[in-house]
């Protein structure tokens, strides 16, 4: 699948260059969407190493290691603020697993990008580029073009000497990423491993 994926990838002659360079690591995805959202909450604006310790301290209180619905709601906010969790974290964990409670099971492969968009980001804590990552790393949808995101804006306007600045500025990134359709979710991939292997 990546040598296709990497076969249309590289008519983009700029992203070629770094294709030859980077290796990406294989996504092993569980399609458990709940799980990884309460793990995207806890990690928002932390370091990995921060989130890590906190998101295992948040796993011990539970059997299994698994936030299990019920149990997350038995819990009191300060019980989850006890882990390291703010009680900001702690109150969208709990929206998080309320949201999953009055669900019923939800078959993710029949509905699009914008209709998972359209309600994950009804849960109060949850925005777009948080799902637009579940999307990418936890559904492995394979076109997805996270724009919220600085490093994948600032690694664009690196790559491909964009000027432009301001309101104009996500219009002419989406026009540059058309050309990596249907697999934006894969070229963003490249540019984040890119970006790091500038630091």
């Amino acid at each position: 699948m990546i040598k296709t994926i990497n076969q249309h990838l590289n008519k983009d002659n700029r992203l070629a260059e770094i294709i030859k360079t980077i290796k990406l690591p294989e996504l092993n995805p569980d399609g458990d969407v709940y799980s990884a959202l309460t793990r995207s909450i806890v990690s928002q604006q932390l370091s990995t190493k921060a989130a890590a310790t906190i998101y295992a301290r948040f796993l011990d209180l539970f059997d299994n290691r698994y936030p299990d619905i019920e149990a997350v709601l038995k819990l009191s906010i300060d019980e989850l603020r006890a882990v390291g969790l703010s009680r900001q974290k702690a109150s969208y964990i709990q929206n998080v697993a309320t949201f999953f409670q009055n669900k019923a099971v939800v078959d993710w492969s029949k509905l699009s990008d914008d209709e998972i968009i359209e309600q994950l980001t009804e849960i109060k804590g949850v925005g777009k580029w948080t799902v637009e990552m579940i999307l990418m790393f936890t559904l492995e949808r394979l076109d997805v073009l996270p724009l919220d995101d600085l490093a994948i804006r600032n690694r664009m306007v690196q790559l491909y000497e964009v000027t432009t600045i301001g309101r104009a500025l996500k219009p002419e990134l989406t026009e540059i990423a058309e050309r990596w359709r249907p697999y934006r979710s894969v070229a963003c991939r490249y540019l984040w491993a890119w970006g790091d292997l500038q630091k």
